[in-house]
């Protein structure tokens, strides 16, 4: 599957081949040291029948100081080895016949290793990271997903613990021992050792057997570790009651480490978590915080079905089991907090980053066909939209034939590496539908755009529909897909004439009528948002303000006032006054509906982002301009504080908590309203109650929302010292302080403010999370990042050229942050473009940023 020449270009899905031997069992003596581990490898093995004959290429990278090569127990004659900077090949020449031991000897330098992937140092803990490829940078093996195998670890070191996946098998000073019985692909191995602390905990699986439950953290930490306990044992409850998936281990560890790529590894029963994905109290965790926590303590402990025990057979497959993942997870988090907020909640983030994807040079399928980097696949598209897609899947089958396909995938594939047409295949086995037309929502690029239009006569509505799917890279032609579109019908009196009915559009144009109606409706359409589409409808600010007030789903209640303050903002930065009205007493109408959840209120209240309006402007053709549109922004919250200053004033003592800090649902939802009502009023009143609140507050939430309106407002700077001098030991708390400070700052001085927290001793660099925090604070600055003077492209390609020598997938995936450059003005595109190829001359650039900066460099010449 994967080329072995010393610099690997593109990787075809078309080029994959199953590896021509069979593995039972991968046998690891790791002795730890910091520059110098040893790593002793012993893998059973045996060719595949048919494949006599083959040579063994096994993956390992020039980090591998290789020690010796040997076949049951008998040194290689070095005339049958051939290496070059990605592989070591036998000959097959060299290898016994029937079953066999390869043993390898390497020694690798952890203390070295600062590109967090394979073993390397966090603050003194050794710990891995092996998902997709980095397995290869601890010794020599067949890294790639379809290699499945049991594992037997025997970890030996001067440290206090020495964890790795499976069930403990011998502990003792120095030394442990692990078996996990499970086969599993290279990827899925990890080890963690150092100094830590175990908040220990247990669970009974609904058969009866005790699991023992530990998240280890750093001495001094244990305070910060209860809720993601809580939180796994809420997972594990709700994954045998929902999908009836049972855990199959002994034990279950999570660890928390500071220096981490991404959020958290799945590894079988030893998750490795990035540590503000674990770490959670009052004083230094917002709410967000803690329902992150929550969600992804619940998707990585899901994975050990979804991805684990059912893993996938090659990376492009990654939806698989990520968009399953993900999916599982938003249920979860539906079921213990509100559903209706966090569907919208998921729709603004596909909005703002897959959408956002679909419509630039990185736009690819869930399901790639090729790539150069795989790191550079985990993409919002594989996530986010791989989920959206199974959530179609779901609406299409229904309830009682998911979860008869699900059954039938954990019986078919249990202990396997599927493929997507392994997992449509039992859909269609389960349920008789051919999915046939639906598998373009794997293959097929893209955001599909779906225009509606209405026709009323005697009693008759007719529904037209027409969908294209505008041309990405590789994709200029777009066959029609199924779209699943959630209708209901309204009356002009808000009652429902017709209970949501979901249409499938599987042509490219198509019309739906409905007839003997007493009245033209209102249409309420992509309920739920069915499907991860652009709607697109002629609808006047009255309609939209009717759908506010009396559309019983959840979802289109909010779009319909998100859409009243879009059609606002896009006249206002197109240079247009600013029509407001309909908004101003349609948000009226809704703060002053107690019936109304508060988290709901609360999201009515959050005007489109600046990057969305960008988005729209340039899908109807326009230029849009960064100051504009903040401009706007600004002016039309503004005219809401100004409008309703009376109401807003009330709830804002109204939707005070008393008691002390709670992160459930409720209290959430009240401090989310409060908080949206003090955005708005500090426009009037000048950060009069955000001063306040940051001086009271007894909680991170309050405090950061406070921070962030002095911020925006120039008036932080008594606010920012007081929380420097409080907070500074406390890492996590520094990267908000980072964060905030260019996130929310007046645009023209963002660049500058990020350049100046950048020579502070306080910014670590090349802790991921830190680097993330200013760099990407900064890119969320809209119009500070897209600054005319180029200076936010500048600063950020200069960090991104230092970082790439030190972490590639980090420098790799910040750079995106330049995804959407041609959309802007000549000027801009010229500063974007110089910062792009100033990028991309860096003598030795990584393949992962190689290949996001070509494509982005591409999107501008064509």
């Amino acid at each position: 599957m994967n080329a072995t020449a010393q610099d690997r270009t593109v990787t075809l899905l078309a080029d994959y081949r199953p590896y021509p031997f069979n593995l039972t069992e991968t046998r690891l003596d790791v002795t730890l040291l910091p520059d110098a581990t040893r790593v002793r490898a012993a893998i059973d093995m045996a060719a595949v029948p048919g494949c006599e004959g083959s040579d063994l290429v096994l993956d390992g990278g020039k980090g591998l100081d290789l020690r010796s090569v040997a076949l049951n127990g008998t040194a290689i004659d070095p005339a049958h080895l051939r290496r070059d900077n990605e592989t070591l090949t036998i000959a097959a020449a060299a290898l016994p016949s029937g079953r066999f031991t390869l043993q390898t000897e390497v020694v690798i330098d952890p203390e070295a290793n600062t590109s967090c992937e394979g073993l390397y140092l966090s603050g003194g803990i050794f710990c891995t990271q092996c998902e997709a490829e980095g397995f290869r940078h601890i010794t020599f093996y067949p890294d790639r997903p379809d290699v499945m195998t049991t594992f037997r670890v025997t970890l030996r070191g001067d440290l206090p613990v020495l964890l790795s996946n499976g069930n403990p098998i011998r502990q003792e000073p120095g030394l442990a021992e692990w078996h996990d019985p499970w086969p599993k692909p290279s990827y899925l191995f990890a080890l963690v050792a150092g100094d830590l602390v175990a908040v220990p905990g247990r669970f009974t699986t609904r058969s009866g057997r005790e699991v023992v439950l530990n998240v280890w953290v750093r001495p001094g930490d244990q305070d910060r570790a209860g809720f993601a306990l809580e939180s796994l044992v809420r997972a594990m409850e709700w994954d045998e009651r929902v999908y009836g998936r049972e855990y199959d281990l002994d034990v279950f560890n999570i660890v928390a480490v500071d220096d981490f790529n991404m959020g958290a590894m799945e590894n079988k029963g030893l998750n490795i978590f990035n540590s503000k994905l674990v770490l959670a109290s009052p004083e230094t965790a917002t709410d967000a915080d803690y329902e992150r926590i929550e969600a992804v303590i619940a998707h990585e402990y899901f994975h050990n079905w979804t991805g684990n025990r059912i893993t996938c057979r090659d990376w492009f497959q990654l939806c698989l089991k990520e968009g399953l993942t993900v999916y599982r997870d938003q249920q979860f988090t539906s079921d213990l907090r509100s559903a209706a907020v966090k569907r919208i909640e998921d729709v603004q983030a596909l909005r703002a980053r897959q959408f956002r994807e679909d419509q630039g040079p990185l736009a690819h399928p869930p399901r790639p066909d090729r790539y150069e980097e795989i790191n550079n696949f985990y993409t919002a598209t594989v996530y986010e939209k791989g989920a959206e897609v199974i959530g179609m899947l779901r609406l299409l089958v229904g309830d009682e034939g998911y979860a008869r396909a699900l059954d039938l995938y954990f019986d078919r594939h249990d202990g396997q590496a599927a493929t997507i047409e392994d997992w449509l295949a039992v859909f269609q086995d389960a349920t008789g539908r051919d999915l046939t037309q639906f598998k373009r929502w794997y293959t097929d690029a893209g955001t599909p755009i779906l225009t509606m239009e209405e026709h009323w006569q005697d009693g008759t509505l007719t529904l037209d529909f027409a969908q294209e799917t505008p041309p990405t890279p590789g994709q200029p032609d777009k066959p029609a897909r199924v779209i699943p579109v959630a209708v209901g019908l309204i009356g002009p009196d808000g009652t429902e004439l017709m209970p949501t009915r979901v249409l499938e559009v599987t042509e490219p144009r198509q019309s739906f009528t409905f007839v003997d109606l007493p009245a033209r409706p209102v249409v309420s359409a992509l309920r739920g948002f069915s499907a991860p589409v652009v709607l697109r409808r002629q609808m006047d600010d009255a309609t939209r303000a009717f759908l506010l007030a009396h559309d019983s789903d959840p979802f289109a209640r909010w779009e319909a006032g998100h859409e009243l303050a879009m059609a606002a903002l896009l006249r206002a930065a197109s240079g247009a006054a600013v029509e407001d009205a309909a908004l101003i007493g349609a948000m009226g109408r809704i703060l002053a509906d107690d019936s109304v959840d508060p988290a709901l209120r609360a999201l009515c209240l959050h005007l489109p982002a600046e990057e969305e309006i960008a988005a729209r402007l340039a899908m109807d053709g326009m230029t849009p301009d960064p100051d504009a549109i903040h401009a706007a922004r600004e002016e039309l919250a503004r005219n809401l504080a100004q409008s309703h200053a009376a109401l807003l004033a009330g709830l804002f003592d109204q939707m005070a908590v008393v008691g002390p800090y709670r992160p459930d649902a409720a209290d959430a939802a009240r401090r989310s309203l409060r908080l949206a009502v003090m955005g708005l009023l500090s426009r009037i009143d000048r950060g009069a109650r955000a001063q306040a609140l940051f001086d009271a507050a007894d909680n991170m939430t309050e405090r950061m929302s406070a921070l962030s309106i002095l911020v925006r407002l120039g008036q932080a700077g008594p606010a920012l010292r007081a929380m420097q001098a409080r907070f500074a030991a406390d890492r996590l708390v520094m990267d908000k302080w980072f964060s905030v400070q260019v996130m929310a700052a007046p645009p023209a001085d963002a660049a500058r403010i990020a350049r100046d927290l950048a020579t502070l001793p306080a910014f670590d660099w090349r802790n991921p999370n830190r680097f993330r925090a200013l760099l990407g604070g900064l890119a969320a600055n809209h119009a500070g990042f897209h600054a005319a003077d180029g200076s936010g492209y500048r600063f950020h390609a200069e960090w991104l050229i230092r970082m790439d020598s030190v972490n590639p997938q980090i420098a790799a995936r910040m750079s995106t942050a330049f995804e959407t450059w041609p959309r802007y003005d000549a000027g801009r595109r010229a500063h974007a473009l110089a910062a792009l190829e100033q990028i991309a001359a860096k003598k030795g650039l990584s393949r992962n940023s190689r290949e996001m900066v070509a494509r982005m460099i591409a999107a501008g010449q064509s």
